[in-house]
């Protein structure tokens, strides 16, 4: 199981997160194309950070939305949702070129994640986006238990799939993510999240809110490094996963 983080979230002289403290220690990185956050110099450092230590780099396209970080849903027509695909992954890879580097996946970010899984015409309109631009980029989704049917839809447009997990939020036992106006949608124990993760590497279970295990596959395990205490966290997952 692969560790990645949403990293490159700054804007200007606005800071987000710890990127050179989080980046030593991930398998991947999705970096914000500018729409929900960043800006060309805030990528070019970021992917600069991310060729510095090898790790894999992915497109986090979201909703034209800075002041709403890319977290509010936006009605956007199918070819408008291709367009702004199409748009932010072609700016970062074309700053991944100048580093000597690709863009070898995407990762919606925010609201486009989210309505992705709820909306099927949403996530077709990706698909399409990353069919049209470059049938190699990998499309990185939300597990659940509904994977087959999206593997079938993204496989109809020569689009693989990977599947993420998320090590600090709460699920459902439908396997969604516990909605962050809810209590439980963001765990905070570092204790409590190796051990939910654990349970996940040897049982392939993810435990619930309410303290149901149930079935998840997981390609990639997606953690939050904003702050310090995130930090620490990355490293005892990595440790973990290596078997340090």
């Amino acid at each position: 199981m692969l560790l990645n983080c949403d990293l490159g979230e700054s804007f200007g002289p606005w800071k987000m997160g710890i990127d050179e403290a989080v980046m030593p220690f991930i398998d991947s990185a999705n970096i914000a194309c500018g729409f929900h956050a960043s800006d060309p110099v805030i990528m070019q450092h970021t992917v600069a950070l991310a060729c510095k230590h090898g790790v894999s780099i992915g497109a986090h396209p979201g909703y034209p939305d800075l002041v709403g970080f890319g977290r509010r849903s936006i009605k956007c027509t199918p070819h408008e949702i291709e367009s702004i695909v199409i748009y932010q992954c072609g700016a970062l890879e074309a700053i991944c070129k100048a580093n000597g580097s690709q863009v070898d996946y995407v990762k919606p970010h925010g609201a486009l994640y989210n309505d992705m899984m709820k909306d099927e015409d949403v996530f077709m309109s990706i698909v399409r986006a990353l069919n049209k631009y470059n049938k190699n980029l990998k499309l990185m989704i939300l597990s659940t238990n509904n994977n087959a049917h999206y593997e079938a839809l993204a496989k109809a447009y020569a689009i693989e799939l990977i599947y993420e997990v998320f090590a600090d939020r709460g699920y459902t036992n439908e396997g969604l993510l516990v909605a962050r106006t809810e209590v439980g949608a963001v765990i905070e124990s570092k204790d409590e999240i190796i051990s939910r993760i654990k349970l996940l590497e040897n049982e392939g279970k993810l435990l619930t809110a309410s303290g149901q295990k149930i079935d998840m596959q997981a390609d990639s395990m997606c953690v939050h490094g904003d702050n310090q205490q995130a930090v620490d966290l990355v490293k005892s997952l990595r440790e973990f996963i290596d078997g340090v």
